[in-house]
């Protein structure tokens, strides 16, 4: 089977690499709004298909992988930052919180697709302003979503405790994704 991860994130080439998978990387151009009406628990899940379905049809033998990570607080949606100060206003919500981040990932053939979503519970230490600053320049976090990569300097200083998979926080629940291609 020939393995299509539709995805620029270079974490999920990363992980999806040290799962073992050989892959071809794709484009998907399609809009990624949420509509009112989606849950915050359904948002990831809602953009992983939605990913897949504005993918061309697949042929016999290919398997497409799309996935997307929402980060909530208090039931708002935080997703990728606009700009600095929207990056700065996200930290300054988590801070001395506890949030949740969903993966969602739909593995789709010819034949069948497969959605699921993987959730996990972060909490973070008291962030400063010159912490938050210092993150902002140096990481530039504005491809993540609720503006931090768990992977790295503030996941590392900040973050005081984890629920759940470190992976699916870092943007690919490997674990359901081993499991699913495996099966397939």
């Amino acid at each position: 089977m020939k393995l299509l991860l539709a995805s620029q994130s270079p974490r999920r080439k990363e992980l999806l690499t040290n799962l073992g998978f050989t892959f071809d990387v794709v484009k998907i151009a399609c809009e990624e709004i949420i509509p009112p009406h989606i849950k915050v628990g359904e948002a990831a899940t809602y953009l992983s298909e939605l990913k897949a379905d504005a993918f061309r049809a697949l042929e016999k033998g290919e398997v497409l992988l799309t996935a997307d990570t929402v980060v909530a607080i208090d039931n708002q949606l935080l997703g990728k930052p606009k700009d600095e100060s929207d990056a700065r206003e996200m930290l300054r919500l988590l801070s001395g919180k506890t949030h949740q981040v969903y993966t969602g990932v739909t593995i789709k053939t010819a034949e069948k697709t497969i959605t699921e979503t993987d959730v996990a519970d972060v909490e973070f230490d008291d962030l400063s302003e010159n912490e938050i600053e210092y993150y902002i320049q140096h990481y530039q976090p504005f491809d993540k979503a609720g503006s931090y990569g768990i992977q790295e300097w503030l996941g590392m200083a900040k973050i005081k405790k984890v629920n759940g998979s470190f992976y699916t926080i870092m943007g690919l629940p490997t674990h359901l994704v081993y499991k699913i291609l495996k099966e397939i």
